[in-house]
């Protein structure tokens, strides 16, 4: 499955911005789906995940109860709504799939990346 990210962009902090990941697969549902994060000069992060059918959703702490996932399997798309938006979430995003739980750790299939710049 191809992904397309897009969706960064430069914005104050406290602010907000929305991801969108595109697949290119009619069996989308069939994947799990997240989002990844990587600052520079360190390791690429787990940020979120969602389910096949969107019913279970899952975050790292750090931001948790400020990003929330979801997705439109009807338009192959997976959302990664962003607020309070802190210059620590500056990084390059990327979207990622897996037919199960390994897209936390391991997915099969990424997407090219999307800047997020936080300014303080």
């Amino acid at each position: 499955v191809q992904l397309q990210g897009w969706g960064g962009g430069l914005v104050q902090a406290g602010g907000s911005l929305r991801l969108s990941c595109v697949a290119s697969r009619r069996t989308f549902r069939n994947y799990v789906i997240g989002w990844f994060r990587q600052a520079p000069g360190k390791e690429r992060e787990f940020v979120a995940a969602i389910s096949w059918g969107g019913d279970s959703t899952y975050y790292t702490g750090s931001t948790e109860g400020r990003f929330t996932i979801s997705r439109d399997n009807t338009a192959n798309t997976v959302y990664l709504q962003m607020n309070s938006l802190k210059p620590e979430d500056t990084a390059v995003y990327y979207c990622a799939a897996d037919p199960g739980m390994a897209v936390a750790t391991a997915p099969a299939y990424w997407g090219q990346g999307t800047q997020v710049t936080v300014s303080s």
